[in-house]
């Protein structure tokens, strides 16, 4: 039934599903409350949570009591986060006089402009340092690692876009992605080895009703034992064949007419489906109301056949927001339960949706929290992950939330363990006990 204007929360109330409780709420760091929440990375008993102001780390060891334990301030969005050993990866797109934590924002018209890749070395989590930077094309909006099999390097496939002829380092047509290479031993010598072309005849430009016509990816979801990834990219969805982590190779590409931004993708644990993510609006539109309808800035729902994507179904949070409030299909990641394909996904200010896509033709909702409209306007999570047992969230503004599923259909999932998660990194989940991290 279509929500009432009654049903609508109240200004930041909080309301959920019976089978979810709100664990914790802890408010943003006072360094960085200014700017506004996006990606979450997670190792050991830390999340990594990254902020258009710099980032922040937090120690998860009791989720009950999950505390801020350092803040840097290091401006550029959006600080897509992935973490790795001692190392943490940030990407940076938004043009920098300098590589600098204490750089402004500067034209990307300017030759000497800088944006792309920081390093940080976090062995020490109260005082992380900052030890390398890397210049990409075009910046980097969002990145994905990519451990390589001997464990000797990481790989980071950097995603950018919208070029443009007055920008000296974002020439058009772009279309390509950027794959900076990490020696783990000496991590400072990271540099920028291939830049392969994902859309050599241009990619999806002229469907009615793009936010902006493809000119690269936004993100990358890679499945590193399987050797496969699937790119969101703008227009476009694509799987890629990376078993050579420096030659990722198109294998399969598809465009949806209702899709007006492929956002982000998540494979299901055998890797035999793609979840993909429309950001309609660019996340900043109200389109979880009557009038955008169900099959737009929605999830779509493929399966794997002989290596071709094969749309099934849409996936859209059923509960109606207010016309106010900013809210489209976001990050999420899979639940692990054997079996079946159970996710938990962001939704702006829809807030977190936990739903079932084992039948891929018949999604459904199982639980949700969420926020009434943000008193800022605008507002919301902008990742929801499952980690240990634990949802994680990140708001724009009410900081990091801890929340907790309690439902006989995701409970086996808390005795699988992983030590790292990069979302956009999968591994196949242990069929039970401790996993170690592969590839997580």
């Amino acid at each position: 039934m279509p929500v009432q204007a009654a049903d609508i929360p109240g200004t930041d109330e909080v309301v959920m599903s019976s089978n979810v409780e709100h664990v914790t709420n802890v408010p943003k760091p006072a360094a960085i409350a200014a700017t506004i929440n996006t990606d979450i990375a997670f190792q050991g008993n830390y999340a990594y949570v990254g902020n258009y102001g710099g980032f922040s780390i937090y120690d998860i060891k009791n989720p009950k009591k999950a505390k801020a334990v350092s803040s840097v301030v290091c401006p550029g969005s959006q600080m897509d986060l992935s973490v790795y050993g001692d190392l943490l990866f940030a990407s940076v797109d938004s043009s920098r006089n300098d590589d600098s934590c204490a750089s402004t924002g500067q034209a990307a018209s300017v030759k000497e402009s800088w944006e792309g890749i920081r390093i940080f070395d976090v062995s020490d989590k109260t005082n992380p340092k900052y030890i390398k930077s890397v210049e990409t094309s075009c910046g980097s909006h969002t990145h994905t690692l990519v451990p390589d099999k001997k464990r000797n390097n990481v790989y980071l496939y950097i995603s950018s876009y919208s070029p443009s002829a007055s920008f000296p380092d974002c020439q058009p047509p772009h279309d390509k992605i950027s794959i900076v290479k990490v020696p783990l031993k000496n991590p400072t010598s990271a540099s920028v080895v291939a830049t392969p072309v994902v859309f050599p005849d241009g990619g999806n430009e002229t469907q009615p009703g793009l936010l902006v016509p493809t000119s690269g990816c936004h993100d990358i979801t890679v499945y590193q034992e399987k050797g496969i990834a699937a790119g969101a990219c703008m227009g476009d969805g694509v799987l890629f064949d990376i078993r050579n982590p420096e030659k990722p190779k198109v294998t399969a590409r598809t465009t949806d007419p209702n899709f007006a931004f492929w956002h982000s993708a998540t494979f299901n644990n055998e890797g035999t489906k793609v979840v993909f993510t429309d950001e309609l609006g660019g996340g900043g539109a109200a389109t979880c109301n009557e009038a955008i309808g169900p099959n737009r800035g929605a999830d779509a729902i493929y399966d794997i056949v002989k290596g071709k994507l094969v749309f099934k179904s849409y996936f859209k949070i059923p509960r109606y927001q207010a016309d106010t409030e900013n809210c489209v299909a976001h990050n999420g990641s899979l639940i692990p339960v054997k079996g079946r394909d159970i996710m938990v996904q962001a939704w702006y200010q829809g807030g977190a949706s936990f739903w079932d896509f084992t039948d891929s033709a018949h999604p459904k909702e199982i639980g949700y929290f969420e926020r009434g409209p943000a008193a800022e306007g605008s507002g919301g999570f902008w990742s929801a992950y499952y980690y240990n047992g634990y949802v994680y969230a990140s708001d724009f503004n009410r900081g990091f939330d801890v929340i907790k599923i309690n439902d006989r259909r995701t409970d086996s999932a808390s005795k699988v363990r992983v030590d790292r998660l990069n979302t956009q990194t999968q591994g196949s989940y242990p069929e039970h006990g401790h996993g170690h991290g592969h590839g997580h």
